[in-house]
């Protein structure tokens, strides 16, 4: 079985996409996921799959059940373990932990994606620091995200095919992968 993390982008944040992690749960085991184990209340997941299905199939297959079974439609960000494991591995910064809110990894479905709407975003102003790489991008906000144009272009529409999450989540859910439910 190959290891999944599943990222649904803008659940549980206000009033809109609304879903109880243990529907959550229940769904993904309902398609025949293995070991579902969610993180917080956000949609993320680390489960097993035996379907030798590209991380996008699985992507618009989980999507479609949202839809269907919840009402919910969201970009949903489908990684292998093996590639996540990378992406948090070869991070090209890594932040002190006071500062784990304050950087974002943000997540595409494919690097066209990604590459689509990082040369959309405004520049950096330093001391913040982004950079993108052929599977994720980092931003480091060391004023805060709310000081920051490209964090607000990443959360809001300019970002809307891409989810992140802070370095935090991030490691925790690196922390999944292997674990057993």
């Amino acid at each position: 079985m190959g290891e999944l993390v599943i990222l649904l982008r803008g659940v549980n944040v206000g009033r809109g996409n609304r879903i109880a992690m243990a529907d959550w749960r229940a769904q993904l085991d309902a398609l025949g996921y293995r070991a579902v184990r969610t993180l917080l209340a956000s949609g993320n997941a680390v489960c097993e799959s035996s379907e030798a299905l590209a991380p996008a199939a699985h992507a618009q297959r989980i999507a479609d059940a949202l839809a269907a079974g919840f009402d919910i439609r969201t970009p949903v960000i489908v990684k292998s373990g093996e590639e996540f494991r990378s992406i948090v591995d070869e991070a090209p910064m890594v932040p002190e932990a006071a500062d784990h809110s304050r950087f974002l990894v943000a997540f595409g479905g494919d690097p066209s994606a990604l590459v689509d709407v990082t040369q959309r975003l405004p520049a950096p102003v330093p001391p913040e620091r982004f950079v993108v790489t052929p599977r994720a991008a980092y931003l480091y906000c060391p004023g805060g995200l709310l000081e920051s144009p490209v964090a607000e272009a990443l959360l809001g529409k300019v970002g809307r095919a891409l989810t992140t999450r802070n370095w935090g989540t991030v490691s925790k859910l690196r922390a999944m992968l292997g674990a057993s439910a």
